[in-house]
């Protein structure tokens, strides 16, 4: 169902996204570094939670909208692409940095917190609908499940990198706080990603 070289290419930047110090790392860290590692964990599961709320609502949802306009699969393409140059030059002029987040108390209350953080955040929304088409492939199979099943991966290792942040969230905190050097390295990275997936993009052909 999927090219190869595609699918390469969004786990590159759905890795380099995930990489990046933001709203969601922060707060795996807070839980962690404040209530422990487990809660850290809890958190981090529940944000892949809400993430998969909005998989589920960019796959059915565009999944129609293709259907019955075919060229609003290359508006959002084009749109897609400018969102992602956006979010590079965003990641240019505001490095990432960690701070403080409310205590939370136990493990179930930090995982239902992650899933609100996603949920509640319409920025997610935005990114989901605008990032997941981009690599779908017309003619492969349905573009419900394509997305659906991207977005799948894109959790995947969103929570994955989360988890590995609340398993070791004391070494890394340390250092993001006592050298914010390294939240502009990973800042200018990760921008340099998303340029390049951007211009692919823009000019990709489909078939």
């Amino acid at each position: 169902m999927f090219d190869l070289h595609l699918f390469l290419l969004f786990m590159a930047g759905a890795l380099a996204l995930n990489l990046t110090p933001g709203p969601d790392m922060t707060f795996v860290l807070a839980q962690a570094a404040h209530r422990g590692t487990r809660a850290g964990l809890a958190a981090a599961v529940g944000i892949g939670v809400g993430a998969v709320f909005y998989t589920i609502l960019t796959a059915f949802g565009l999944a129609a909208l293709f259907a019955a306009w075919p060229l609003a699969f290359d508006i959002v393409r084009y749109a897609g692409a400018a969102y992602l140059v956006w979010i590079a030059i965003g990641m240019v002029r505001h490095p990432p940095r960690l701070s403080a987040s409310v205590a939370e108390h136990g493990v179930h209350k930090a995982f239902w917190q992650g899933v609100l953080t996603d949920v509640l955040n319409p920025k997610v929304a935005i990114f989901f609908i605008a990032f997941l088409p981009q690599f779908v492939v017309q003619g492969t199979g349905p573009a419900w499940l394509q997305i659906l099943l991207l977005g799948i991966a894109f959790v995947i290792s969103g929570t994955t990198v989360n988890c590995t942040v609340a398993l070791g969230s004391g070494k890394l905190a340390g250092r993001l706080r006592r050298n914010p050097a390294i939240g502009k390295v990973l800042g200018w990275i990760s921008a340099s990603v998303m340029l390049g997936l951007a211009l692919r993009l823009a000019w990709l052909e489909r078939h």
